[in-house]
């Protein structure tokens, strides 16, 4: 009897350990004067059913306030969810978030995030770029270039997609690992756009211009997707599976599977 009870003790200590254990997500939204996207409810609603759907525990505000550290160590992944223009009210706020960084923590922007802290070179950096301008909504293909990223894993050589804005975004840190990539010969230029497009991106990646990547800057886990600009998108199960995937690069877990693996 005694040793029956002592392993239930055993199992149900072994179940609030892994209850313990569950990661948690900070969904940050905060936009300062400028555009703000329409799609941000749709996207907070994908994310938090993303989060329920794998035992995520999770916040989301679009309040600065958050950015204490005491907090902001609490979560293993912040996602900055079309966040534009002034993400953060001041610097001290803006420490908090680099010194995450800095101590390992994961980052991932989606869509506007990379309009985020233009008068900051170190956000450029973390997040992979800076955004430049978009041409007007259309569809157009997408080349995958890393089908082994848990982003990107269930597509194949090329995503069709929908009517979205295709970001060219400028000031690349050399060390992003590209996922995807739109191809820029399934798009088309009005007379307006075109003089822009001579001017940038041109020909600075062929036929090709990223639009998806992942890298470790800094200490940090950084994964970024420049698609999801229309409501329809957050229910669309390849871009919610996208975007569960480079949650899951940023929070570590495939390099966790893979030295697992390793270990065997």
């Amino acid at each position: 009897m005694k040793r029956l009870i002592l392993c239930l003790g055993l199992v149900l200590a072994m179940g609030c350990a892994a209850m313990g254990q569950s990661k948690k997500v900070l969904i940050y939204t905060k936009n300062g004067q400028g555009y703000v996207h329409a799609n941000i409810p749709a996207s907070i609603e994908c994310l938090k059913k993303i989060c329920e759907a794998n035992g995520w525990q999770y916040q989301a505000t679009d309040d600065p306030a958050v950015f204490t550290a005491e907090h902001i160590a609490t979560f293993d992944v912040l996602v900055f969810s079309n966040t534009n223009n002034e993400t953060f009210d001041t610097d001290a706020q803006r420490d908090v978030f680099k010194d995450y960084i800095h101590n390992g923590g994961g980052f991932v922007g989606i869509h506007s995030a990379c309009g985020s802290e233009r008068d900051w070179p170190w956000f450029w950096a973390n997040l992979g770029g800076k955004f430049r301008w978009h041409p007007h909504q259309q569809d157009f293909d997408i080349k995958v270039f890393d089908p082994t990223n848990p982003s990107t894993d269930f597509l194949g050589d090329v995503w069709k997609w929908k009517m979205d804005e295709c970001y060219f975004i400028d000031h690349l840190n050399p060390d992003i690992h590209i996922l995807l990539a739109v191809d820029l010969k399934t798009m088309e230029f009005n007379d307006r756009e075109k003089p822009r497009m001579e001017t940038y991106p041109n020909t600075t990646f062929g036929d090709y211009f990223p639009l998806a990547w992942c890298h470790q800057f800094e200490g940090g886990r950084q994964w970024y997707t420049a698609l999801g600009h229309r409501d329809e998108h957050y229910q669309d199960e390849a871009f919610i599976r996208h975007l569960t995937g480079g949650i899951n690069w940023a929070m570590g877990e495939k390099d966790k599977a893979e030295k697992t693996e390793t270990n065997q």
